[in-house]
């Protein structure tokens, strides 16, 4: 691998630096985070000067980053002693808008890490800057607009609404069309001379009100980002019981998004759980491939005893191919 490559998975960019030789200077390839370009750079001099920026071009011109991340600078090997930066929320338009002062010499091979915490378009005419993530989609046809407005008066007022759906703290009214047409569970429930068909009513207890509410307004096409994020392991474990391929593996991608290191065991235990493999590989890589581990050493303990056996295998495979010799 070139000593300049940057591996990057979800939110997070890994520069590894098999040392500096007679250069003072060194800058990493182009990696990709958001919509931007960005490069690493560093030099040595009394201090490890680290400057993070995106690529000169039109659309770091045009749509300059608000970035807010943490920087690590840590040695290879067992004993990394990692330097941690603040969280810094800067904007960025070139190599001389950030520099992080390392106090410290590193010799041999190191690690720089940078954990993006979100990132933002500066609006040039002074209006609100906004997140890329989560990044909208393009502009809704006008048709596509009035079918949503109809869809989601047909479940926010309950318009000609044929079921109740009950949960432990409330009921809401949906219609049996609409789930069935979503969820194959549903449309059995529904055909077939089940409870369901007699009463034209659903029991849902293992959902808040909240979280059901959001579930229908997947089904509905209504759903807003925030509360697909807000609900989004309530909505993964709904999808997987009432067979909705396409959030489950909506709630797959978007769990994948945004792993760190205080959410990476959560997540891995979820991958295992509803067999989401995408989700399970980001999860190992970010702890084994990504050297992550060392973050959360204090939890893997209590981790490894409560989670399944085979999981726990996996893991120490994982291990054990983390440390094979190069």
């Amino acid at each position: 691998m070139s000593d300049s490559k940057v591996e990057t998975i979800s939110r997070l960019a890994q520069w590894r630096i098999d040392g500096f030789g007679p250069c003072s200077y060194r800058r990493s390839e182009s990696f990709k985070v958001g919509i931007w370009n960005w490069y690493l750079s560093i030099e040595k001099n009394r201090y490890l000067y680290v400057r993070l920026f995106p690529e000169p071009c039109r659309v770091s011109k045009e749509q300059p980053p608000i970035a807010r991340f943490v920087l690590r600078v840590s040695n290879l090997g067992v004993n990394r002693r990692p330097y941690i930066s603040p969280i810094h929320e800067r904007l960025l338009r070139t190599s001389e808008d950030f520099v992080w002062p390392v106090d410290s010499t590193f010799h041999g091979r190191f690690i720089i890490d940078v954990e993006f915490l979100d990132l933002k378009i500066y609006s040039l005419n002074g209006g609100e800057s906004f997140s890329v993530w989560p990044c909208e989609g393009a502009t809704q046809s006008l048709a596509t607009q009035s079918t949503m407005r109809c869809l989601s008066r047909m479940l926010n007022e309950a318009v000609h609404a044929d079921v109740t759906i009950n949960i432990y703290d409330g009921t809401l009214r949906a219609h049996k069309a609409i789930l069935s047409a979503t969820s194959p569970v549903f449309q059995s429930m529904f055909e077939h001379n089940l409870k369901e068909k007699e009463s034209s009513t659903v029991e849902i207890e293992d959902m808040s009100l909240e979280s059901c509410t959001a579930l229908l307004s997947y089904l509905y096409g209504t759903i807003k980002q925030e509360d697909f994020w807000r609900h989004r392991l309530a909505l993964l474990g709904a999808a997987n019981k009432y067979d909705i391929v396409d959030l489950k593996d909506a709630c797959e991608d978007s769990l994948l998004e945004d792993i760190n290191s205080g959410n990476v065991l959560e997540r891995l235990q979820e991958a295992w759980l509803y067999e989401l493999n995408k989700l399970k590989k980001g999860c190992l890589a970010y702890l084994f491939d990504f050297g992550k581990i060392y973050d959360v050493r204090d939890e893997i303990s209590g981790f490894l005893r409560h989670t399944d056996r085979e999981l726990v295998v996996e893991m120490f495979q994982e291990i054990l191919t983390f440390w094979k010799p190069a």
